[in-house]
């Protein structure tokens, strides 16, 4: 974890450049004008962050992860990866151990445990895999080197050196994604720094460290998100005789719910759960091998403003229903600590 220091780039009047290898070659000059834009715009020192530039390193492996994404996967791979027996029996574990701040965080911010722990389980295993790049080698490599997405990572370089100076942060110690994203949350600089909260009173926002600080800014992030509180997220379904005529299916790219839950009804689209027929929904189609149809209302697509997918917003749904259910199952039983979640895992291996 980057733990608390003055932020204080080591003096190096070296060129940028200078310890940068294997790098295309137009990675120079983009670091230059980078360095002189942070300047001019934020005051830094130019020799200290001229420092902190050189000790960046380009990685060709960064930029291959960048073209393979966990959601090119279809759907049946992409669920196998995140709504394991392990992965529900962790959420089940981490909910029972963060039960207060959890139930104060819903009392703040009206999200459900089960989306938060769910959250936390899909983005690093409730911390087990925070990432190992340097976040300040991945964002000068896609910052500087990936065109298709220069511009967004540039931004979040930009981000990321204004938040270790205003966190304390060392910026060649945190180490995150190959994608730049931190903590056991894995927020990018912009939403570490727009939406990241002290919750435990400590003065500051560490989302490696303190799971009270990730439960709030988890939260906090749907919140500012457009979470409705105890709403529903989605709902399988099953359209009677194919697609409705004029109903719009949603299937790769997010979009707000463009229909309501009465039109879908009068359509034909069925499904088990009773819905305000003027409650805002959508028809999704997930790739299952066989199709696979879900009705999408407003949480769901809030889930998607955490990670712009339907397949990640549908991993963090199912998984959230697991852990909720498991975490009834095993409070019903009066099992805590580690016998509620070796009960979820049996009775997850069983499903």
């Amino acid at each position: 974890m980057p733990v608390a220091r003055r932020f204080f780039f080591v003096g190096c009047a070296a060129l940028v450049a200078s310890h940068l290898h294997a790098e295309p070659a137009s990675y120079a000059a983009e670091a230059d004008v980078f360095a002189r834009e942070m300047v001019e715009r934020h005051g830094f020192d130019s020799a200290e962050l001229q420092g902190v530039l050189a000790d960046a390193r380009f990685s060709q492996a960064i930029v291959d992860a960048m073209d393979r994404p966990y959601e090119a996967k279809p759907w049946r791979d992409y669920r196998a990866l995140f709504v394991t027996p392990e992965r529900i029996a962790g959420g089940v574990a981490f909910r029972h151990d963060n039960a207060e701040l959890l139930a104060r965080a819903e009392t703040d911010f009206g999200v459900a445990p089960q989306i938060i722990v769910a959250i936390i389980g899909v983005e690093t295993n409730y911390g087990a895999n925070v990432g190992k790049h340097r976040v300040i080698d991945a964002l000068t490599t896609l910052g500087f080197a990936y065109p298709r997405r220069a511009d967004f990572f540039r931004r979040e370089l930009e981000a990321f050196l204004l938040l270790s100076r205003d966190e304390q942060l060392d910026p060649l110690r945190a180490v995150g994604s190959y994608a730049g994203a931190m903590g056991k949350p894995q927020f990018i600089s912009s939403s570490y720094r727009n939406y990241a909260l002290d919750f435990d009173g400590d003065g500051r926002r560490d989302l490696w460290g303190s799971n009270a600080d990730v439960i709030a800014s988890v939260a906090n992030y749907f919140k500012q998100h457009g979470w409705r509180p105890g709403e529903p997220v989605a709902f399988a379904a099953a359209p009677r005789s194919g697609i409705p005529a004029g109903i719009t299916l949603v299937e790769k790219t997010p979009t707000p719910p463009d229909t309501t839950a009465g039109n879908l009804r009068a359509a034909g689209v069925e499904w088990g759960e009773p819905l305000p027929a003027d409650i805002p929904a959508s028809l999704i189609r997930l790739d299952a091998g066989e199709d696979e149809y879900w009705v999408g209302l407003d949480n769901f697509y809030a889930i998607t403003r955490y990670n712009h997918s339907n397949l990640y917003a549908m991993a963090v749904h199912q998984l959230s229903e697991e852990i909720r259910t498991h975490h009834s199952t095993a409070a019903s039983h009066g099992m805590t600590g580690d016998s509620s979640a070796a009960d979820a895992r049996e009775s997850a291996d069983k499903d």
